[in-house]
């Protein structure tokens, strides 16, 4: 997978923003970054789009900002003067496919049959968006396409929004989706940066799914650590579960035969999507330990962050 389609599989959602504007770009940069998305797709549905993938790079330059809606060779030379990184197109059109190829500019067409595909696999890309996602069948029809097409991305975009997203990110086929509810039309005409920033991190959430999983006590010695479960069990009905190096009082309360990692102990949230979680939260700077990641038939699903919070390692679990 090559290095753009890798950022929008961590992403996991590409804001698709339409702006008539130009001196609403930068604004919105900051509110898309600051709530956790530093990424853009820029529609050439209006004349303001060129100065304002431009007026974008120019005020966030590590902002992963491309162009949507892409329709001629002359547009696709325009976005990328002034600064886009990646073409996307409403539907597969050879000729600016072939253009983008020749030019080394990632480009992702539109599809919405095995027709599309074929042609798409023909020009020798690795995903394409299917637009429009809803209206053309939704996630049923992608895993019903995606069988006889087993090495191919997709990137669903139309009619997703915070409600049906995670039944599209949990096929693992799908590469990303694109999407406006955080960044509709009206919030950035009435300029409401904090309504924007506010509903891009709770898209962000939504996608990770956070949530506690269990609470891990620091026993000195199996003995204590049996006795402390006991005591759980005991009082709230968690049955106790004997492991190799712990102890587990139902699934909230993990005991430790021997102090581990923290101070206190560990507590365990969980995500639905650990390698995304990773990518998001380093983003803001956190930083993680991966010589304590634990795998799964290649697949990482355990993860400790460096560092302590009130007394305690905080690691990740994927659901």
């Amino acid at each position: 997978m090559n290095e753009v389609l890798q950022k929008f599989q961590n992403l996991g959602i590409i804001p698709v923003v339409v702006i008539n504007d130009a001196a609403d770009a930068a604004p919105l940069a900051d509110a898309l970054c600051e709530g956790g998305l530093p990424v853009a797709e820029v529609t050439f549905r209006t004349d303001a789009a060129e100065e304002a993938i431009r007026l974008m790079v120019e005020a966030r330059p590590d902002m992963f900002v491309g162009a949507g809606t892409v329709l001629t060779t002359e547009q696709v030379d325009r976005a990328v003067a002034a600064g886009a990184k990646f073409i996307v197109s409403p539907g597969l059109n050879p000729k600016i496919v072939k253009y983008c190829i020749e030019k080394g500019v990632p480009i992702t067409p539109g599809t919405s049959s095995p027709t599309d595909i074929e042609q798409a696999l023909e020009l020798g890309l690795e995903a394409v968006k299917f637009f429009p996602a809803e209206q053309s069948g939704g996630i049923a029809k992608i895993k019903a396409m995606a069988g006889p097409y087993n090495k191919l991305m997709f990137m669903p975009t139309g009619g997703i929004n915070a409600s049906n997203l995670k039944s599209y990110l949990d096929f693992p086929k799908i590469l990303a989706c694109g999407g406006s509810w955080m960044v509709n039309g009206e919030l950035i005409k009435n300029k409401q940066w904090d309504e924007i920033k506010k509903l891009t991190r709770e898209a962000v959430n939504a996608m990770l799914g956070f949530e506690l999983r269990h609470i891990g006590i620091n026993a000195s010695s199996e003995e204590e650590a049996d006795g402390i479960a006991t005591s759980f069990e005991k009082l709230f009905g968690f049955a106790k579960k004997v492991g190799g190096s712990s102890i587990f009082a139902g699934k909230e309360v993990e005991v430790m035969k021997a102090p581990y990692l923290g101070a206190h102990g560990h507590i365990a949230i969980g995500t639905n999507y650990i390698n995304r979680a990773v990518y998001h939260m380093q983003l803001q700077g956190f930083e993680f330990d991966m010589d304590t990641a634990k795998y799964k038939d290649g697949k990482m699903v355990a993860v400790y962050l460096k560092g302590e919070i009130g007394g305690y390692a905080v690691h990740l679990v994927q659901k």
